[in-house]
């Protein structure tokens, strides 16, 4: 089946086995099958030309394939589709000290550009839980947020310039690592987000920063959730923040004994705030901490005293999404205003407990940046089938929430397939209507990625 890539590809880097196509036939999500063709490793950009092109004569739908860390289904292969992993695809190929610009292949594991930027005396800010397996092709082709949006931005603030392969085969160069570039369309920005469905980003030009001071971190208790906005715009007053996370106390608990950690505060409380800031403003840190006590906004604190008792603390909102991986959950990852935030919560989280009384509701999120992370656990008794169906019921009811806000139902995961039928919930008619035009023009044969992002 398909000779061609056969021709294309030595043996080793083409695979129709079935352990190999359920693997790289999918991503985090468990709500679609893994039903791939074939997988391929390409290990040049030439390589990648070649299979587009073959996939136009032929018809071939192509998946791309990074760390497969998305929860969306943007990553999965379910109609027979080529799954083209750029696992193989996976070095830093140039590094620029006087722009302070790495230039890496689409399967560079983001945690090993991190390390890459350290060595050099610099920092690659863009972090999220799953650094140590996601890749930079996926990052930018999801615009990847994470945990420090806040004070970093998104992938995409990041992104220099990248090489992408389009849909008809073409390779084109955009931006050329420039900082300044008034020259048109900046066609950069359409790939990045556009999960793979415009083209494959087979190189990038990644900006680098300096280290920030070393930082301190706090994990705060918040009875009401709503007192946890008075508490960032205080913090935000006095000082800069690195990080803003929230999560519940059932998060809390989910992450504790799947982690065995302590408990951060002699006492539970309905939810948590962790704030990171450079240890320079400690004293500015301290005082607020004080006034938001006084307050009655926050009842008890902790602040870390080294960078293992900072890390230690982390573990606490960063291992929530582990945690809960085994209940199956039904995630939406939704944006809204900050100021919106907790009528907002307030208005899912009585629609979930009115419609689902016997599901337990995980929060958690970067509420810094007005993004928050929705997820019911699944009942150890129900069918997996069952449980998606009667979620997938509210989800229309929960994005009328979200739009009513001028919000969105997919902040940092993306579209996919997931929420791919919801999309003009955050997209207007007019503006569907360009991306279909878009996709048209890079992809004349919709052969990348078919079915994702749009129908």
């Amino acid at each position: 089946m398909h000779q061609g890539l056969d021709e294309l590809f030595s043996p080793a880097q083409v695979s129709r086995d079935p352990a190999d196509l359920a693997v790289w036939g999918r991503d985090w999500t468990t709500s679609y099958p893994a039903n791939a063709t074939a997988v391929v490793f390409p290990k040049t950009i030439d390589e990648v030309v070649g299979l587009v092109k073959l996939a136009n004569r032929e018809r071939l739908s192509l998946v791309p394939s990074g760390g497969r860390t998305g929860l969306s289904g943007g990553a999965v292969a379910s109609n027979g589709e080529i799954v083209v992993s750029f696992d193989k695809m996976n070095q830093i190929i140039g590094f620029n000290p006087a722009d302070r610009l790495v230039t890496c292949q689409p399967g560079l594991v983001t945690a090993n550009l991190q390390a890459f930027a350290r060595a050099k005396g610099l920092f690659y800010p863009v972090d999220f839980a799953s650094s140590g397996s996601s890749q930079i092709g996926g990052n930018i082709a999801t615009n990847a947020g994470g945990i420090k949006v806040i004070r970093y931005g998104l992938t995409r603030d990041w992104i220099a310039g990248c090489r992408v392969v389009t849909g008809s085969g073409e390779l084109i160069d955009c931006n050329h690592g420039l900082i300044k570039n008034a020259t048109g369309y900046d066609l950069r920005h359409l790939f990045i987000g556009s999960e793979g469905t415009l083209g494959f980003i087979v190189e990038a030009d990644v900006r680098l920063t300096a280290p920030p001071e070393p930082q301190r971190v706090m994990v705060l208790g918040v009875p009401v959730f709503r007192d946890i906005l008075k508490v960032l715009a205080a913090f935000q007053d006095k000082l800069t923040l690195s990080a803003f996370e929230f999560f519940s106390d059932l998060a809390l608990t989910k992450v504790r004994a799947h982690r065995d950690l302590q408990s951060p505060l002699s006492s539970p409380c309905p939810f948590y705030a962790l704030v990171e800031f450079d240890e320079s403003s400690l004293p500015a840190a301290e005082a607020v901490f004080e006034a938001t006590v006084e307050a009655g906004w926050v009842v008890d604190g902790v602040l870390s005293q080294s960078e293992a008792q900072a890390a230690a603390l982390w573990q606490l909102r960063e291992g929530i999404s582990e945690s809960i991986a085994a209940y199956k959950p039904y995630k939406n990852d939704l944006a809204v205003r900050i100021s919106d935030m907790p009528d907002f919560l307030d208005d899912v989280d009585a629609l979930v407990s009115r419609s689902y009384p016997d599901f337990e509701v995980c929060w958690y999120g970067h509420i810094g940046d007005g993004n928050l992370h929705l997820n019911i656990l699944k009942p150890a008794d129900l069918p997996l089938d069952q449980f998606n169906a009667r979620c997938h019921e509210i989800s229309p009811t929960v994005f009328d929430l979200v739009a009513q806000r001028n919000g969105s139902i997919s902040a940092e995961h993306g579209v996919g397939l997931l929420k791919r039928d919801f999309l003009d919930y955050s997209r207007s008619s007019g503006e569907l209507g360009l991306m279909r035009s878009l996709k048209n023009v890079f992809d004349p044969n919709g052969i990348m990625n078919p079915g994702k992002l749009l129908k």
